[in-house]
Parts: C-alpha cells; structure tokens; sequence
C-alpha cells in the first residue's frame, strides 16, 4: 500500500534532501516543488537549489512558482491528484496549498516543538546554550510552525557542536522521522499532539546583521555558543580596532579561559601563538577566524603575518 501513495514533495535547502531521498526510495513522489533558480555569488550566476539538482538527478517533475497562490501553480498541483504533501526546509505555503491533498501536508522542523519556533531552530539552539533539541513533525496550519505535532525525535547537543554539525545530524535523523511519519499516516497509527504555549518558550528569529554581532561583555561562555551556534555560516563577527583602521572579524571556532583579569572587555593579551580576548568573566581564544580582506584560517597561521598589537581592541 505505502508505494501506492502520492506525495508532492516541497523543498530547497540541502536540509531537505536527505528526506526527498529516502521518500523517494518508499513511495510515489510525483513531483517535487522548489525555488526559482537564483543568480548569487560574486558573478551572480543563476543557482539551481539543492532540491532541485537532486530532483533532475532523478529524473522527478519540477516545479517552480514564482508565487504559491498563483492559480495556475495551484491548478497544476491539483491535477496530479496527490494524497498527501511533504514540506521540508521550504516557505510558508497559503491554505489554498496546503488544504488541498486529503491527508494533509506535514511539515518537518529542527527543533523540539513548540520550542524555536520560526527560521532558525538549529542556530539558536545553540547559541543558547541547550544541552538537548531534536526534530518534529506536524500538520501545517494557518499559522507559522504551530500545528498539531506528529511525532518528535530527540537528540544530545554536544558541548563542541557548531551550527554545521547539528544540521548534519538533525537532517539524518529528520529524515528518518519524516519516513515513519508518513508511514505511520498511511496506517492511522498517529496520536495528535496540540502544541501548548507557555510564557517560557523561546523563538528561532531569522537572523540578521545585529544578532550576528559578538557582545565581549557577555560572559565567555554565551560568547563561545554564539560563535558554535553561527559557524560555518554566517558566522559570528565584530571588529578590530587596529592600527587606525577597523576591520571586520568572523570567528568561527574557539576556546575559553575563565578567569579573574583587569582587562576591559574587548583587550587582547598576545601570546606566541594566540591571542585572549577579554570578556566579562575570563577570556576567550579564537581558533579559527577571518579578518577583513583575507582568507579564513587557524589563528596560529594568521599570526605569522597579521601583526596583533596591544592597543588593538575588538568591538
């Protein structure tokens, strides 16, 4: 019966993926709904997304609204008759899509619901400092990410883990989920689970230019999350006040020393191969940084050329 099943699959990131793919193996997916091909880089080059190399790969249908309530994209999908719609790593879809297969569409998210809800599940689990998360399916309804859950897998966030390990880990196991929800689907076997709200969940804004920054007055150890929770991309930055010029630093790797110092917060102590950047409580000791105008590179490299100086400051 489940290889009887139709699913229209919606997507773009390479987050998606790894379900397409397993789905794919199972069931009929009949076509597979992504972004418009994009110019981006430096040579602004029209990209193709991750869901849509892998859908022509594979010799799946593709579709490509320019906008998801233009009725002749929802004409389209209405013709192929599908039973039930896949969401994964994708925009918000209107209820003139998502009401339309009769058992639903279901939406894969990278966190524990109802916590982090909204764009950034991964990223600020991290930054918070969240010793657990996990992934969640659930029915989409009219609002964003707060319909009934399905089902939850749960998963150990790892004192090291950056932003870029915990995706590669929740993809794997949120495929894996999204399969045995749809399984579970085709035999009634779901238990419905409303989302409650309460006063102490936190959100998953996006980010952007401002929540990137690194604050060196917090202590060493929200400093250190933030730079795990924003690497590889798009990184945590600041700048450094050196030699009459400022110029913009990424972190994306580090360590920290907590300890009493005299330092106000942003002062560097230099040594052979590293630097300490004060905070409010110790110091922190990138490893892995970017300063404006050169290549990412471990500290102890960038130290054979860049010249740190005592009266340089980041801010």
């Amino acid at each position: 019966m489940s290889k009887k099943i139709k699913i229209i699959f919606f997507g773009t990131t390479d987050f998606a993926v790894e379900s397409l793919n397993i789905l794919k193996k199972q069931f009929n997916v009949q076509a597979v709904v992504t972004s418009e091909d994009k110019p981006a880089g430096r040579g602004l080059k029209i990209k193709e997304s991750s869901i849509k190399i892998y859908a022509k790969e594979n010799n799946l249908k593709i579709i490509q609204p320019s906008n998801l309530k233009c009725s002749s994209f929802i004409d389209e999908i209405k013709l192929l008759k599908s039973d039930l719609f896949v969401v994964v790593a994708f925009r918000m879809l209107p209820k003139s899509v998502w009401a339309i297969p009769k058992l639903g569409t279901i939406n894969l998210h990278a966190s524990l619901l109802p916590d982090y809800r909204g764009a950034a599940p991964i990223n600020w689990a991290i930054i918070n400092g969240e010793k657990i998360t996990g992934v969640s399916t659930f029915f989409i309804n009219e609002n964003i990410d707060t319909g009934d859950i399905i089902d939850q897998r749960t998963i150990q966030i790892d004192i090291s883990d950056s932003f870029g390990d915990l995706y590669y880990k929740l993809k794997k196991i949120g495929a894996d989920l999204v399969y045995d929800t749809v399984n579970d689907i085709i035999e009634n076997k779901i238990n419905l689970k409303p989302q409650i709200n309460t006063a102490k969940l936190n959100s998953a804004n996006k980010l952007n230019k401002e929540n990137c920054r690194i604050d060196w007055s917090m202590n060493a150890s929200k400093i250190y999350n933030k730079i795990r929770g924003l690497s590889p991309y798009p990184g945590a930055n600041c700048f450094l006040d050196h030699k009459n010029e400022s110029l913009k630093i990424i972190i994306y790797s580090s360590k920290i020393e907590i300890e009493s110092h005299q330092l106000n917060s942003g002062e560097i102590i230099i040594e052979r191969k590293q630097i300490k950047i004060a905070t409010n409580d110790g110091f922190l000791i990138p490893k892995e940084i970017k300063v404006q105008g050169k290549k990412r590179m471990n500290i102890s490299d960038l130290m054979n050329g860049f010249k740190f100086d005592v009266s340089s400051k980041f801010i």
